[in-house]
């Protein structure tokens, strides 16, 4: 059973940091993007950030660029989502995804993805 498990959500103060990790069971997915997603209430889902097979690749949603970092450790079968200067507009539950063609890069869209974690929540305070 494929299980895709987030943690490091919390509060934070704005301009904090924060960093997200998501582990994945079941199978490994070195040989496959991840991504991170997040949705806010009343919102849709939106797209965060997304990292190629390799790590060499990598995406991210313009409002946060500049202050959120994605990476992964293969080893550890492990996506992380590091984030600073964190303000209120980025209160969400996040999520990791996982998944698409094999060797694929980055993707942006949710649909691309085959696993998807439970969500942690991260809230930001003004």
């Amino acid at each position: 059973q494929v299980q895709l498990v987030e943690s490091g959500g919390g509060l934070v103060q704005a301009g904090g940091s924060l960093r997200l990790s998501c582990a994945a069971s079941g199978r490994t997915f070195s040989s496959y993007a991840m991504g991170w997603f997040r949705q806010a209430p009343g919102k849709e889902r939106e797209f965060v950030a997304a990292i190629g097979w390799s790590g060499g690749n990598t995406n991210y949603a313009d409002s946060v660029k500049g202050r959120f970092t994605i990476s992964r450790d293969s080893a550890k079968n492990t996506v992380y989502l590091q984030m600073n200067s964190v303000n209120p507009e980025d209160t969400a539950v996040y999520y990791c995804a996982a998944g698409g063609s094999f060797l694929g890069g980055p993707k942006r869209l949710w649909h691309e993805y085959d696993y998807w974690g439970q969500g942690t929540q991260v809230t930001v305070s003004s």
